[in-house]
């Protein structure tokens, strides 16, 4: 079987959309919970402004707080120096930084141009200095809320110069859920293609119901790293009626389905994702949590009544 890894975001990307504040002691259960399904990567929280995303103002104690397992890459979103500096004080392993292959999402998501990032990612680079390794992620890299479509050389160049910077990863990130099946599997090619030894995430989010189609359509051209939300948590502020990521047990249970190897407890999972509306005090997009795998069968007796 193929080996695929897939990436948890729900402990950033989904508690930061989050209407109420979820309770450290909780987020760091929730994440010793997922540590022990066998996710490869964990995107544990965000060193941002506690101003600008008050969610996540916990960032140092969650990531004091957590039980570390081996084989499990614990990363946080980085915007700046000072992000850089106070998750290197706790010991992330990985550090995130994001960008947008457009000028305008990258205006209304971070307050800057694009050059403007690109300096600050160098800044970050001085301080980092080999204590952590770097991931680079390109929002709206399938499609711009503003813009409309993104060509693709422009990414591909972004990607490079992500790696001329000493980046580790490139994630290429559906941000608002444009992406299409034939799309992701042109631009997945092209960045196997130009940058065949570096490790490449995709991102989908499932805005527009082509999460999974899409995440088909990248393992056919290659790909084999995922982000995912359990749940299905999650979202950009910048796209109107965006719905969540690509659910993550849902992703693991058609890889299943398939015959690839996740190296996840799928039955574990679905454990931690029917704990998730309790957590968050709401219904979450998952289905598989609902409706149970395919695998699972039932009496008629049961049927019929």
């Amino acid at each position: 079987m193929s080996r695929v890894y897939v990436h948890e975001v729900a402990a950033r990307d989904g508690f930061q959309a989050e209407p109420d504040f979820i309770p450290t002691v909780e987020k760091i259960a929730f994440v010793n919970a997922l540590s022990r399904t066998g996710v490869s990567k964990i995107e544990v929280t965000s060193f941002v402004s506690p101003k600008a995303v008050p969610n996540l103002r916990d960032a140092e104690e969650v990531m004091r707080g957590i039980e570390r397992r081996p084989g499990v890459l614990y990363t946080a979103l980085i915007p700046n120096v000072r992000g850089a500096e106070r998750a290197l004080s706790v010991g992330v392993d990985e550090l995130n930084l994001v960008m947008s292959a457009s000028e305008s999402h990258n205006q209304a998501n971070l307050n800057r141009t694009k050059a403007h990032s690109l300096q600050g990612f160098q800044e970050i680079m001085k301080v980092v200095r080999g204590r952590a390794s770097i991931n680079g992620s390109i929002s709206t890299a399938f499609g711009c809320p503003f813009e409309g479509n993104v060509p693709e050389e422009r990414v591909v160049d972004l990607a490079g110069r992500y790696l001329e910077l000493g980046f580790r990863g490139i994630t290429l990130a559906d941000t608002t859920g444009m992406a299409h099946p034939k799309q992701v599997a042109g631009l997945t090619e092209a960045m196997k293609k130009r940058f065949p030894s570096a490790e490449l995430t995709l991102h989908f989010h499932n805005t527009r119901g082509m999460g999974l189609a899409n995440a088909f359509a990248a393992l056919h051209a290659g790909a084999d790293r995922f982000d995912a939300s359990l749940g299905g948590l999650g979202g950009c502020p910048f796209a109107p009626g965006a719905t969540g990521n690509i659910c993550t047990e849902d992703l693991v249970h058609m890889l299943a389905a398939m015959g690839y190897d996740t190296n996840i407890d799928l039955d574990a999972l679905l454990a931690v994702a029917r704990k998730l509306p309790e957590i968050v005090g709401h219904d979450v997009p998952g289905q598989v949590s609902k409706a149970g795998k395919i695998t699972d069968l039932h009496s008629l007796w049961e049927v019929e009544r």
